[in-house]
């Protein structure tokens, strides 16, 4: 497949079909690992602050998700509730405030992560495990093209029309 041009459209939506399918399969198992009130949203939150750092905005959590920001701030508050986030001003621009975890947040997602081992070792035990880490490298090259190359503006809250 050295000639991008002869790439079959309908081969490109298999791949990312395929991906979309192991992330809502992986999603599931996840989030029976969560405890009850916590969905992936919240844990894709605690994790993209312990990878990224925390002291985000609420626009730029939302931004990076692509979401709108009521989403985002709906997700923020249900793990605030939690206990998991701390909402404070902005040190920089007092109009905004930051989300910064917890270290009950930081537990929590690393407890989540090692309850993940028996789902995890049956994967060992069932896939070939050099071709699964041989894929690695592709698919983090992928989701870095896909972020630098995505809208700049976070989605706005949709309405729902309807058409005359």
């Amino acid at each position: 497949m050295s000639d991008k041009a002869e790439v079959n459209p309908m081969a490109l939506f298999q791949l990312f079909n395929e991906i979309g399918i192991i992330e809502q399969l992986s999603r599931t198992i996840m989030e029976a690992r969560l405890p009850k009130g916590l969905i992936a949203p919240h844990f894709g939150v605690l994790n993209h602050l312990i990878r990224v750092a925390d002291g985000r905005t609420l626009v730029e959590l939302a931004r990076a998700f692509q979401v709108p920001k009521t989403s985002m701030t709906h997700t923020v508050a249900g793990l605030s509730k939690h206990g998991l986030v701390m909402v404070r001003p902005n040190p920089n621009d007092g109009r905004s405030k930051c989300v910064w975890i917890t270290d009950e947040g930081r537990a929590l997602r690393d407890r989540v992560i090692t309850d993940l081992t028996p789902e995890f070792q049956e994967l060992l035990d069932g896939f070939d495990v050099e071709r699964l880490f041989a894929i690695l490298p592709v698919l983090t090259d992928l989701r870095v093209f896909l972020d630098e190359h995505r809208n700049a503006e976070a989605p706005r809250d949709r309405e729902f029309r309807t058409q005359a």
